[in-house]
């Protein structure tokens, strides 16, 4: 063998053990979701089994619902996971995402001190407890990010028959953050905030805060995941975001949401199989 052709092999081997190297480095997705599933826990307890079972890393991006889907929509992620249906469901019909696909639900609660100067803890009824607040011109911390839950927020006003972008006064604060700074916002204001009931029961810094409101069925909240659609951003790793989804509303998936608890109580409710949802 001369030189030149031991020096040609060489450098092809090298080329193989690079390539081959690059490829399992980058058995990675991103994956824009919602502060709440971050700031829950719920993925520091999930991805690991993930992980076992694919070999696949998932780096989260956690953002507002919006800004996720921003981020999805220029490509930047592979995967979308968020909480609010009509945006999602946007999202699918201008072409950004593959299909939408439920995945799990909690619910939203109105946290407020145990001082409750608006006089409604213990109700079920959030529209007549945002128009006590109104009224008292009580503290009302609003995460003005765009997210799922203040979309969500936006619209439980008005349903109360509250146009809060003129009827807004001092007593309602925008801070433009997650759910994590709205409540450690709320907790040192002694301020109301809506909340998922995740982000709630694992935050630690509730200092005066208590639950206010629970239980009305308009503060219901739904999950679901989108891969982001490869034709449009042809970055997307279809594949892995894909082994991802699947995982997510298959039974391991189902169960490993179902599981995951705190101080014994569980904080998200698996329904990939309700189509409806």
């Amino acid at each position: 063998m001369s030189m030149l052709t031991r020096r040609l092999l060489i450098a092809a081997t090298a080329s193989l053990v690079f390539a081959s190297h690059a490829v399992a480095q980058d058995k990675s997705i991103v994956v824009a979701s919602t502060t709440s599933t971050q700031d829950s826990g719920l993925f520091g307890y999930i991805l690991p089994m993930f992980k076992a079972r694919t070999g696949i890393d998932v780096k989260v991006v956690a953002q507002g619902t919006g800004q996720a889907l921003d981020t999805g929509r220029r490509g930047d992620a592979d995967v979308v996971f968020v909480h609010a249906k009509p945006a999602e469901e946007k999202f699918v019909f201008e072409g950004f995402g593959v299909r939408r696909h439920p995945v799990m639900y909690n619910d939203f609660i109105l946290i407020g001190p145990k001082s409750d100067p608006a006089g409604i803890k213990g109700s079920k009824d959030i529209v007549a407890a945002l128009s006590a607040i109104k009224a008292k011109g009580a503290d009302f911390i609003s995460r003005g990010d765009k997210s799922g839950t203040h979309q969500a927020e936006l619209n439980l006003w008005k349903i109360a028959g509250i146009d809060i972008a003129k009827e807004k006064g001092p007593w309602y604060k925008e801070i433009g953050q997650g759910m994590g700074a709205a409540l450690n916002t709320a907790s040192a204001a002694n301020a109301y905030v809506l909340a998922d009931r995740g982000t709630w029961l694992s935050f630690k810094n509730r200092g005066d805060l208590g639950i206010a409101v629970e239980g009305d069925k308009r503060l219901f909240n739904q999950y679901g995941v989108m891969l982001v659609n490869p034709e449009k951003h042809p970055s997307v790793k279809k594949d892995l975001g894909q082994q991802f989804i699947d995982w997510l509303v298959s039974s391991e998936g189902q169960k490993a949401i179902a599981d995951y608890r705190i101080n014994g109580e569980q904080l998200f409710y698996p329904n990939a199989s309700d189509s409806g949802a």
